[in-house]
């Protein structure tokens, strides 16, 4: 009963502390440098692995559809079944699962540092809300980041450098038959913006944990690996629930 009503109170700090942080775009917007900033730190320094990962996963489903495919005449078909595993599932999820192993993580051990230092507490002293300075501009940069990232992940899987090289240039699937039958079918408001509608939501939680994860770790070095290590397995576990849910909304309800 003590383990419940502590989860319970630690989930409504968690959500008090949320809307703090939401209510502090007001100094971010007067001070835009510190969000350029954050997106360059969160976003681009994730830019290489995000595109590398999905020029590979492209190619990995590229072999599989047309293994699958060619034993039944179809293997024309690949480019589909490599667009719409991307865009509706593999694109926000994996994006997601390494934004928070490689972001999220930085975002925790960088926001629990400046507290082990009392870099916070001494902002705090100077009347400076550590919430609106420090916290906001990197929760909003791993907002906005996330779906940038995703859509260059889907972009690098479904094309030249990933599903396509393999399914044409190596496979010898016909090239006007694999992009017509994803701009026939791949649809941008059902599937390409579901997509992105699911990575904005994993970056708002993964943003999410891993900020408050810093913000309240003991403030040691254990206590700032700790955090990390927990905003990682969290934040997975975390994309893989809501994608569930999100699937489950998005794509059977009028099934």
């Amino acid at each position: 009963m003590n383990t419940l009503l502590g989860w319970l109170n630690n989930l409504g700090q968690a959500q008090i502390f949320l809307f703090r942080i939401v209510f502090g775009i007001g100094d971010m917007l007067r001070k835009p440098q510190l969000l350029i900033q954050q997106l360059y730190s969160v976003g681009v320094m994730s830019l290489a692995i995000i595109a590398i990962a999905g020029a590979f996963v492209g190619m990995v489903l590229a072999l599989h559809s047309y293994t699958i495919l060619s034993t039944f005449g179809s293997s024309d078909w690949a480019g589909l079944l490599i667009a719409m595993a991307v865009v509706r599932e593999l694109g926000p999820v994996v994006a997601a699962l390494l934004f928070a192993g490689r972001a999220g993580s930085a975002l925790a051990a960088e926001i629990g540092l400046m507290k082990t230092t009392e870099q916070l507490s001494a902002m705090e002293m100077m009347a400076v809300d550590p919430l609106r300075r420090v916290l906001a501009p990197r929760f909003y940069a791993g907002v906005i980041s996330l779906p940038l990232l995703t859509a260059i992940f889907s972009m690098m899987a479904v094309g030249a450098a990933g599903g396509h090289a393999v399914a044409v240039d190596l496979l010898g699937v016909d090239n006007g038959a694999y992009w017509t039958q994803i701009q026939n079918t791949v649809d941008l408001w059902d599937d390409v913006m579901a997509g992105m509608l699911k990575s904005l939501v994993f970056g708002i939680a993964i943003t999410w944990i891993a900020v408050w994860k810093g913000y309240t770790c003991t403030p040691t070095a254990e206590g700032v690996g700790r955090a990390t290590t927990t905003t990682v397995v969290i934040s997975s576990l975390a994309v893989l629930g809501l994608n569930f849910v999100l699937t489950a909304l998005l794509f059977t309800g009028g099934s």
